[in-house]
């Protein structure tokens, strides 16, 4: 490369992982969990005084923002790239369909807001969110603030009713992991059953 070419303007991409060192990222993180629980609960308190709640893609990436700011380049972004989940038969779609994914989780939330239950709303949440897996790092407790705020604003709702729509809630279920559809692009087996 000759000097001129070296002193041309270009861009590079960022390192994702902005802190290395295991223990300043252990401390990031729980200062980040703190932060992130606050947010989330002044997204209910709002919810509960606003009504009726509206889940928005904003909230899901200002939640994910709060966990990772300063530990991650990605923070408050969608994944760029695919993904792999080790130990599993799932492959999470790709890149490009994980916003049109969140927004029909968002959609299927706040249409089903009045006549569903809050933990199914809350395990709907946190179940779409894993099979999408939205996010560059491990999602886990990640996603677990957007379905206690699904649970907290159905449960303090007073316009919540119970559904009787006569199906047996006792029914066994086979496990999450035989329903995920190893084909991107496809909808999980699981969607229609939730209806």
């Amino acid at each position: 490369m000759t000097e001129k070419e070296a002193e041309r303007r270009h861009s590079k991409a960022l390192e994702p992982e902005l802190i290395k060192d295991p223990t300043l990222k252990a401390e990031a993180e729980a200062a980040n969990g703190l932060r992130q629980y606050d947010l989330a609960v002044q997204a209910v308190q709002t919810a509960i005084e606003r009504k009726p709640f509206k889940l928005r893609l904003s909230l899901i990436l200002s939640l994910q923002r709060e966990a990772l700011q300063g530990i991650s380049a990605y923070a408050g972004n969608f994944r760029p790239g695919d993904v792999e989940i080790k130990h599993s038969r799932h492959v999470p779609p790709g890149a490009h369909l994980v916003p049109e994914l969140v927004e029909d989780l968002c959609d299927y939330v706040n249409s089903h807001w009045e006549t569903s239950s809050p933990v199914h709303l809350a395990a709907y949440v946190m179940w779409r969110l894993n099979w999408i897996h939205p996010f560059a790092d491990a999602l886990g407790e990640r996603g677990a603030p957007i379905c206690h705020q699904a649970y907290a604003d159905l449960a303090r709702s007073a316009s919540f009713v119970p559904p009787t729509d006569g199906k047996d809630a006792s029914r066994p279920r086979t496990s999450l992991g035989s329903h995920d559809d190893p084909m991107p692009g496809r909808k999980s087996d699981l969607e229609g059953a939730l209806d």
